[in-house]
């Protein structure tokens, strides 16, 4: 059993938001109110939408409808709202409005910053801007553009006035672009002259020309000069400048008075087989679940700064912007990748005075090798994680090199579909290694085996479901709701299946053992490859591994493990046969990996997750699906050379 690291201290208990809201309603343990708040959703939401500060326009006539099933179900039926009022204007209206609200951060070293007064009204001249193209509520607009306060406009913009974001991941070619452009069909696209990734100039303007080619809908583009290149091709009637397309804003349209089911975002997710999702989330329950997360899970207030290693292709693109905003805090946009050059991260962290951090298991043990931070982290008071399964050293590191053992690492997971977390820890209760907590605020999670019957508090690995709708939850997939109804809600009727392999512990402390279509079923026990990969990384000579199922004529399945090397170290038959002894020795004898292939670097998406199925499918000649979010998929070819 894992060991808990994480004690909140008398000072940490009495700050926290969290404390704050028990308190308000006589409640003096977390587990009651996560009891409650899953047990009675119509006070839960409602206090939590209070003591937030959240505000609507006009109030609901119903918290939650289910009338045509937990799988259509809406939230704060009657009400009005704008997601861009809540995490902007209403801060620029008061006391924070001379308070930084983004800071952008150029992978030159550039900084420069906006006020929530001035992001208040660069976000209603854009606004403006796109009414003057002819956007109008429920029209699409795609964004395409580097992680900088430019992104949030765009999005806040779009909220503004009702039309739907597309954010697009900046690091996509132009296939990839264009199959979500056809897909979503919108009329205007937001992009950059270009970028800076690791030292590169990537040019944005013409991948999203090309993309556009095959994208009839879109009418314009919008173009910020975050490079100020010169030699910027330029379509006249389609294309301008952001400067032109807000020149003649006023900046006095309010934002518009939205019910609280109208669409918000349409974000892709990749699937195993397929094109990618079109995931749709909606005002109200996009805002207030994404706002519970930041302020209960991750504690977030308005003196914090945050800064998430991500991209608004990436679901903690978009909580960064709702959540954070939400909250009033300084947001920091890093632009190009988090590791390089390799102190890149801690130097922000200092230079910025960070106090909550953003990142995944895998950029952690990537940056691991570099060495410990040489850096002052001292401002850093919060980490949150997510993406990946943890391997325990890791964990330990940066819960130890990073946080100094002060900071409590929140490790939530949920998903684009979900909108926010089903399971979290909280800086108010007791944390224990690699574990998620317990379930989040007003989410019916539960583990089940393959009947549907419950294994809660056994220990047993299970499917990772949901018993109950929630505000965050997906209104469905872009015009395709058999393929919604097929992914989550009919292996187990009225219950939502998310595809998570998890277990909970006798304690009601919750794992994720990986993807279920990426279980192992070796030696006639179901494992997730977390077990397998925590325990090739373990030995000092692998940074990074990833576990596989492989079919076997006699044993059915057998495990091949595919390990990262760390710096100086060289793979060799003896190592091999060190790492696989190593495995046994932690799992036993019978889960020792068949083969141990090292890689020079596993596939892995812009998010920064590991994609095993493509691996498995180097391994067996098969078609490995959709790999458009994968940022080396060179590395596939790679992996098959080593076979």
């Amino acid at each position: 059993m894992a060991e808990v690291v994480w004690w909140p201290s008398p000072e940490v208990w009495e700050r926290a938001n969290v404390v704050r809201l028990m308190r308000r309603h006589g409640i003096e343990t977390y587990r009651e109110l996560v009891d409650r708040s899953i047990e009675d959703p119509e006070w839960f939401w409602p206090e939590a939408i209070e003591d937030m500060g959240l505000e609507l326009f006009q109030p609901w006539q119903q918290v939650v409808d289910l009338s045509r099933g937990p799988e259509f179900a809406a939230w704060l039926v009657g009400a009005t709202l704008n997601v861009a009022w809540n995490c902007v204007h209403r801060h620029a209206a008061g006391p924070r409005a001379r308070q930084e609200a983004a800071v952008f951060r150029g992978e030159d070293g550039g900084r420069r910053s906006y006020t929530f007064a001035e992001l208040s009204d660069a976000v209603i001249r854009l606004a403006e801007g796109l009414l003057a193209l002819g956007v109008e509520p429920g029209d699409r607009v795609a964004i395409y553009l580097p992680m900088s306060p430019e992104t949030a406009i765009a999005s806040h913009a779009c909220a503004h006035i009702g039309a739907v974001q597309v954010p697009i991941f900046s690091g996509f070619a132009a296939p990839s672009v264009a199959a979500r452009l056809a897909d979503a069909e919108p009329k205007v696209v937001i992009t950059a002259d270009g970028s800076l990734r690791r030292g590169r100039a990537i040019a944005m303007k013409e991948t999203v020309d090309e993309a556009v080619a095959n994208a009839p809908s879109v009418r314009h583009v919008v173009v910020w000069r975050r490079l100020g290149r010169e030699d910027l091709p330029m379509r006249p009637g389609r294309d301008l400048l952001w400067e032109e397309a807000t020149a003649g804003s006023s900046g006095m349209t309010e934002a518009f008075a939205l019910d609280s089911e109208h669409p918000y975002l349409l974000c892709y997710t990749s699937g195993t087989t397929g094109r990618p999702k079109g995931v749709v989330h909606v005002h109200g329950g996009f805002l207030v679940s994404i706002a519970r997360e930041v302020c209960y899970q991750a504690d977030a207030r308005p003196e914090d700064v945050i800064l998430f290693a991500t991209d608004m292709g990436w679901i903690m693109g978009p909580w960064t912007v709702v959540g954070g905003g939400a909250m009033g805090s300084t947001l920091v946009f890093a632009e190009g990748a988090p590791d390089w050059p390799p102190d890149r991260l801690w130097r922000l962290i200092e230079e910025e005075r960070v106090t909550i951090l953003g990142c995944s298991p895998t950029l952690i043990r990537a940056l691991i090798p570099h060495g410990e931070p040489k850096r002052d982290l001292s401002s850093l008071r919060v980490i949150v994680t997510t993406g990946e399964p943890w391997n325990p050293d890791p964990y330990l590191w940066l819960h130890e090199k990073v946080g100094a053992g002060r900071c409590p690492i929140i490790n939530c997971s949920g998903g684009t579909e979900v909108g926010a977390c089903f399971l979290s820890p909280t800086p108010a209760m007791p944390i224990k290694a690699c574990s998620l907590g317990f379930p989040a605020l007003g989410m019916a999670v539960d583990v089940v085996d393959e009947e549907g019957r419950s294994l809660a508090g056994t220990g047993e690995v299970g499917e990772l479901v949901c018993r109950k709708p929630f505000p965050g939850m997906t209104r469905g997939f872009w015009r395709d709701p058999e393929r919604y109804l097929d992914t989550y809600w009919r292996r187990f009727p009225g219950v939502w299946t998310h595809g998570d392999w998890a277990s909970v512990d006798e304690d009601g402390y919750w794992y994720l053992h990986g993807r279920s279509d990426d279980t192992l079923n070796i030696a006639g026990k179901r494992m997730g490859p977390a077990e397998l990969e925590s325990a090739a990384v373990a030995h000092p000579a692998v940074s990074e591994a990833a576990a596989v199922g492989i079919p076997h004529p006699v044993k059915g399945e057998v495990a091949w493990v595919f390990c990262v090397l760390a710096p100086g170290r060289a793979g060799c038959e003896s190592l091999a046969l060190e790492v696989r002894s190593a495995i046994a020795a932690q799992l036993g004898k019978a889960f020792a990996p068949e083969r141990v292939v090292f890689v020079p670097a596993l596939p892995k998406t812009r998010s920064a997750k590991i994609v095993r199925r493509a691996v498995r499918a180097a391994v067996l000649g098969e078609d490995p699906g959709d790999l458009s979010s994968l940022e080396n998929p060179e590395v596939l070819a790679e992996i098959a050379a080593r076979l």
